[in-house]
């Protein structure tokens, strides 16, 4: 039932309502707080402020995030780009780094590819992460 919570939490960001992803996801980490994929949940999080346009609480997530599972790249790219829009550019050259050393071919095209959503609010949110992943320099692909 966590899994399926987090997922809700997915899913309301790609329906382009980010707002509800906490509550979701917070009901998961209550279910199981120790989970294994709590990483990718606090990720969805991160993910779903970012597009809020709320950078800071999106950084702590991400790094919470990082904190239960250090080598998931994308969340350290994620974090590159909010700290990028934060203006804390060593702090998010230091995340994209990390986030090269576990995947070094990581770029920008890849990650649009994946995009699973053609909803305009969740457009809208994917361009301020397209922003920040260009201000931090991760390759375009």
């Amino acid at each position: 039932m966590a899994e399926a919570q987090a997922l809700f939490g997915a899913a309301k960001l790609l329906l382009g309502r980010p707002a509800e992803t906490e509550t979701c996801v917070q009901e998961a980490l209550r279910i199981s707080p120790r989970d294994e994929g709590a990483h990718r949940w606090m990720y969805y999080v991160g993910l779903a402020k970012l597009h809020l346009g709320d950078d800071a609480e999106a950084t702590e997530w991400l790094r919470r995030s990082l904190k239960a599972n250090p080598n998931y790249p994308v969340a350290h790219f994620v974090c590159a780009a909010t700290l990028a829009l934060l203006g804390k550019m060593d702090e998010a050259l230091a995340a994209r780094k990390e986030g090269l050393a576990l995947d070094p071919t990581f770029t920008i095209s890849r990650l649009k590819k994946v995009w699973l959503s053609d909803d305009p609010i969740f457009r809208v949110g994917s361009r301020r992460l397209m922003k920040g992943l260009h201000l931090v320099a991760v390759p375009e692909g």
